[in-house]
């Protein structure tokens, strides 16, 4: 792998570590305090995902100097696609034996089978929207 494609890649991974934060922050702030329905609360994460990435990954990560409607415009069918991979990684697991589990790491701290199962789904997330923005919306952008 040359060093530009893996600079390319350490900062989408930083990008991803900062959209998983927030992502995943507002669904649990949306879920667990404000008593939003679990896939309202998981539609609105990935809403602020969404601005969040186009905005760091045109910018810094890819660093295109496109046409930004085009690209505003691949990037949400990106992302459309790619939640409805992550969607249905969390309501299929959240409907298995899987998501009435609940994983005790202390007295304090549990996490339910959904919650696990929304950690999966951002990762089916994330993988698969790294390759459709390398390849798709900003693939004029070569390193």
């Amino acid at each position: 792998m040359k060093r530009d494609s893996l600079l390319q890649l350490v900062k989408y991974g930083v990008v991803g570590c900062l959209n998983t934060a927030l992502t995943l922050g507002i669904i649990f702030v949306c879920k667990s305090f404000l008593g939003v329905d679990e896939y309202l609360s998981n539609a609105l994460g990935y809403v602020a995902g969404f601005v969040n990435s186009f905005l760091w990954n045109r910018r810094w990560v890819f660093r295109s100097d496109g046409r930004i409607r085009r690209e505003a415009a691949l990037f949400l069918c990106g992302f459309a696609v790619c939640y409805c991979v992550q969607f249905a990684v969390v309501w299929v697991l959240s409907r298995s034996p899987f998501g009435d589990m609940e994983y005790a790491f202390t007295d304090r701290i549990v996490l339910s089978g959904y919650g696990i199962a929304t950690l999966v789904g951002n990762v089916a997330y994330t993988l698969s929207n790294f390759i459709f923005n390398k390849v798709v919306t900003f693939g004029s952008a070569r390193d």
